[in-house]
């Protein structure tokens, strides 16, 4: 099994931190991983991508031309990223600010209200978990437990408290995904 992601969006929602939850979540599963941000300079609003591979086998290269599976967080990232998608792949997406939705017909294209279902939770920083556990239903490559255990290693220890909201978040996101 080997899985190849893009996560992308604006810096501030969160991306890296995903693609980072996910990478050590796959450590914790004995897996082989690959973690590699690109950002611009700016901290929040710039641009931002992250590529995470997770392989059963050996990650010769962390750089990907196509992916199996593209999370996308705004619109430059969706016209940027749509094409990459391998054919069969995976396109997931929050609709909100999308102004033009995706239009390829030999991928699966599925949606995920994260900023919405952040805002019903009363917590916007969840945001990204809601939408890595919209990931995981569709691609279950990781268990829950080893999802807690990348969050205990990615998160500073003065942030475990919210360890549980996230998980929470991560279920909220399982049970709303929608195929389009």
């Amino acid at each position: 099994m080997t899985e190849e992601i893009i996560i992308a969006g604006f810096g501030g929602q969160g991306v890296l931190s995903m693609g980072k939850i996910l990478a050590y979540s796959g450590i914790m599963e004995g897996k082989e991983v690959s973690w590699m941000p690109s950002y611009g300079p700016e901290m929040r609003g710039g641009t931002a991508n992250v590529t995470v591979i997770i392989s059963d086998d050996r990650v010769c290269s962390p750089i990907l031309n196509a992916f199996d599976t593209a999370v996308i967080l705004n619109q430059q990232s969706l016209d940027k990223f749509e094409e990459k998608v391998k054919p069969g792949g995976v396109l997931l997406y929050d609709p909100n600010g999308i102004t033009h939705k995706p239009t390829r017909t030999d991928i699966k294209i599925y949606t995920i209200e994260g900023a919405q279902l952040a805002s019903d939770m009363g917590n916007a920083k969840v945001f990204n978990m809601i939408i890595l556990g919209a990931y995981l239903k569709l691609k279950p490559i990781i268990s829950m437990d080893k999802v807690k255990e990348g969050l205990e290693h990615s998160l500073p220890e003065r942030a475990h408290k919210l360890i549980p909201l996230n998980m929470q978040a991560v279920e909220v996101g399982m049970n709303n995904v929608k195929e389009q």
